[in-house]
């Protein structure tokens, strides 16, 4: 019984013993899982690796020995820093090669001086609007002055056509009256006038001539050779102050035609801008024929050596330029016009294009929009 009893006793102790332990491990268990609970709710996803298509074109993107900086990039890495996104950048020639790499999946995005239009936001989803800006005309520095007509201009003007149809005008109203005289005239005995009509009427078409200016040196003898003569004066004047009036008129329109102030001036001049861009298509429908070149850079070119009148392209890189290396060669002409909206464009559906988004207003909510704006653009919008 004693023994029984004993064997009975250490089994349940070795039970208990055996239960503990599990308990033990259990709780251990429990510790280890609860206490890595907050690690594996601290866990984030790795960085979003994200393509973005630029081009070089200040103050938008700028390239220093694999360095590149810009207006375009100080937003995008304020976006990648809120999104949690690793930026890579895909370099190629023009805005159409931009939207070119997003077609055809070589970059996330693109980004830049990008408009939007509504032909392409049908084949991309645009961000919320990265800048409001618009077209622009910069001329050579001096074709926007107004000044007073010039030799040149009364040269030009002296060898037209006009010229030519004002002095044989004169030369009609002076004949005839000059016929008129020398008919009365040559019968006075007193005569101013040759009886025979050579000299006699050149005596009188020099005398009508002298009406026409300042006024003749000898006066007819006739009666009414002197009254068809008052008459003439009275023409004479008006036709003189007519003349006067109308070349002065002409020599100020022609100088006001070789100006530029807005589009329409445009029109019969040697304008440049960059192909396949929101501009050229513009002045395409304006009518106005162009020079479309690859690079803004051409254009600058041919304003600083006169080979165009104008060139037309994107305002806020116009303005940059005439404010940095167009110093002394280019001028701007008019205000903006055909104001237009940049943006980061994305594939059609892009989850990016929220993320975008979400960073764009923040930016703009606590201020860091207008700092960078700012920073490439003075204190206000680009005018």
């Amino acid at each position: 019984m004693v023994g029984a009893s004993g064997k009975r006793l250490r089994a349940e102790r070795s039970n208990d013993v055996a239960a503990r332990l599990r308990a033990v491990w259990i709780v251990a268990l429990l510790l280890a899982v609860i206490g890595a609970l907050p690690g594996l709710a601290g866990a984030a996803p790795p960085p979003r690796a994200v393509v973005v298509a630029t081009h070089d074109l200040a103050p938008f993107v700028t390239t220093d020995k694999d360095i590149k900086s810009g207006f375009t990039i100080d937003i995008l890495d304020q976006i990648a820093k809120r999104e949690d996104w690793t930026l890579t950048y895909l370099d190629v020639a023009s805005v159409s090669d931009q939207l070119k790499a997003v077609t055809d999946g070589r970059a996330d995005a693109a980004a830049g001086a990008i408009s939007v239009t509504s032909e392409r936001t049908q084949m991309f989803d645009f961000s919320q609007p990265t800048l409001n800006a618009g077209l622009q005309i910069g001329v050579p520095v001096g074709a926007a002055e107004r000044s007073s007509p010039g030799l040149k201009d009364f040269l030009k003007l002296l060898f037209s056509k006009s010229i030519l149809v004002w002095l044989g005008a004169a030369m009609l109203l002076t004949i005839i009256p000059a016929h008129i005289i020398w008919l009365i005239e040559r019968g006075h005995s007193e005569s101013m006038v040759s009886k025979s009509y050579f000299p006699g009427i050149f005596q009188a078409f020099g005398y009508g001539l002298g009406m026409l200016g300042s006024g003749a040196d000898d006066a007819p003898r006739h009666w009414i050779a002197r009254v068809v003569g008052l008459l003439w004066g009275f023409v004479a004047v008006i036709f003189v102050a007519y003349y006067t009036a109308t070349l002065t008129a002409n020599l100020t329109v022609e100088k006001f035609d070789n100006q530029i102030n807005s589009p329409t001036d445009l029109l019969g001049k040697r304008v440049c801008t960059v192909a396949k861009t929101t501009s050229a298509a513009f002045l395409t429908t304006l009518g106005v024929k162009t020079d479309d070149v690859p690079s803004i850079d051409q254009c600058y070119s041919g304003i600083r050596d006169h080979t165009f009148d104008a060139v037309v392209f994107d305002a806020p890189v116009l303005q940059y330029h005439v404010a940095n290396d167009g110093v002394g060669s280019m001028t701007l002409a008019g205000p903006i016009f055909q104001t237009e909206d940049y943006g980061i464009a994305f594939h059609n559906g892009s989850d990016l294009r929220k993320q975008a988004d979400s960073a764009l207003l923040s930016m703009r909510e606590d201020g860091t929009y207008d700092l960078i704006r700012q920073k490439w653009f003075g204190s206000g919008e680009p005018a």
